[in-house]
C-alpha cells in the first residue's frame, strides 16, 4: 500500500497565539526599557535594536563590517564545521552501533573526549591551527560531532532484534543487515542528530569567533560588549538566533521529504 500523506489544517489559535506571544514579549521588553525599569546601559529596547540593524546594513562602524558580512562569515564557519561533523560523526556512530570492532576501538576514546567542553579546546586550537578559519571550524566541529555519533549509535542499537534475526534466517549477510535494515531504522535518530548538532554548532559559534576574529556574529557580540553597546550585543544575538532558526526549518523540511520518500 502506497504511503499517502494526510494534510491536517492548522487551527487558527495555533497561529494567533504564537504571534500574540511574540508581540507581547517585545511590547513588555520595550516598556521595561522606555519607562526606566531597566537602564539602557544594561539592555537596549527593541526599537533601538531595530534602528541599529538598519544602520548596520550599510554602515561598518563601529566594529569594522556591515551586518551581512558578519552573518556570511559566521554562516561559512558554522556550515563547514557542521558538515564535517555530519560527514564524520554519522558514519562513525552507525559503525559503532553495529560493528563490535569499531565500537571497541573508538568508543573508549570518544567517551573520554565527549565530556570536554568545546571551548576548552581553544588554547590547543591556537597552537595547532593558528587563529584563522581552520581553528574556528575545528571548534564548531568538536561541538557538532558528539550528538551525531550518539544519535547514530543509539539509532542502530534500537533496530528491532526480531527483524535482524529474521534477516539472518533468510541468509542476509552482516553487511546487508547493516546497510538495508539498521541504517534505514536509524534514520529518525540520525535526522534528530542533524537538529541537535546544528544547535550545538551555533551555540559554540561565539566561542569559536573568540579566536582573534575580525568579522562574524560572535565577533559582533564581543565588540558590542567591549564598546558598552547593548544594542549591538542584542543585534548579534538575534542574528545568531534567526540564522539558526532558518537553517533548522530547512533541515526539518528536508527530513520530512526524505522520510516520506522512505515510507513510500
Amino acid at each position: 500500500m502506497a504511503y499517502q500523506e494526510v494534510k491536517v489544517k492548522t487551527p487558527l489559535s495555533m497561529i494567533v497565539l504564537p504571534v500574540a506571544s511574540i508581540c507581547s514579549f517585545f511590547l513588555i521588553w520595550e516598556g521595561l526599557v522606555d519607562f526606566g525599569f531597566v537602564p539602557e546601559t544594561l539592555l537596549a529596547a527593541p526599537s533601538q535594536v531595530f534602528n541599529t540593524m538598519v544602520v548596520k546594513l550599510s554602515d561598518p562602524n563601529p566594529d569594522g563590517a556591515v551586518l551581512a558580512v558578519h552573518a556570511w562569515t559566521s554562516i561559512q564557519e558554522a556550515f563547514l564545521g557542521y558538515i564535517l561533523s555530519l560527514v564524520i560523526g554519522i558514519p562513525l556512530g552507525l559503525a559503532m552501533g553495529w560493528f563490535k570492532v569499531v565500537e571497541g576501538l573508538t568508543r573508549p576514546v570518544f567517551e573520554m573526549i565527549r565530556p570536554i567542553p568545546p571551548i576548552a579546546w581553544i588554547p590547543l586550537t591556537v597552537f595547532w591551527f593558528g587563529i584563522g578559519l581552520t581553528g574556528k571550524v575545528f571548534i564548531i566541529w568538536i561541538a557538532g560531532i558528539v550528538p551525531c555519533v550518539i544519535n547514530s549509535y543509539v539509532g542502530v542499537r534500537m533496530t528491532n532484534p526480531v527483524l535482524i534475526q529474521m534477516a539472518r534466517t533468510y541468509g542476509a549477510t552482516n553487511w546487508q543487515i547493516f546497510t538495508q535494515l539498521c541504517i534505514p531504522s536509524a534514520l529518525p535518530m540520525v535526522f534528530g542528530a542533524l537538529q541537535i548538532a546544528l544547535a550545538y554548532c551555533w551555540t559554540n559559534l561565539v566561542g569559536a569567533e573568540l579566536l582573534a576574529a575580525d568579522t562574524g556574529l560572535g565577533y559582533l557580540i564581543t565588540m558590542g560588549g567591549r564598546l558598552m553597546r547593548p544594542d549591538i550585543v542584542v543585534l548579534g544575538m538575534i542574528s545568531v538566533g534567526l540564522s539558526g532558526a532558518v537553517i533548522g526549518v530547512i533541515i526539518d523540511a528536508v527530513e520530512k521529504k526524505l522520510l516520506a520518500g522512505i515510507r513510500r
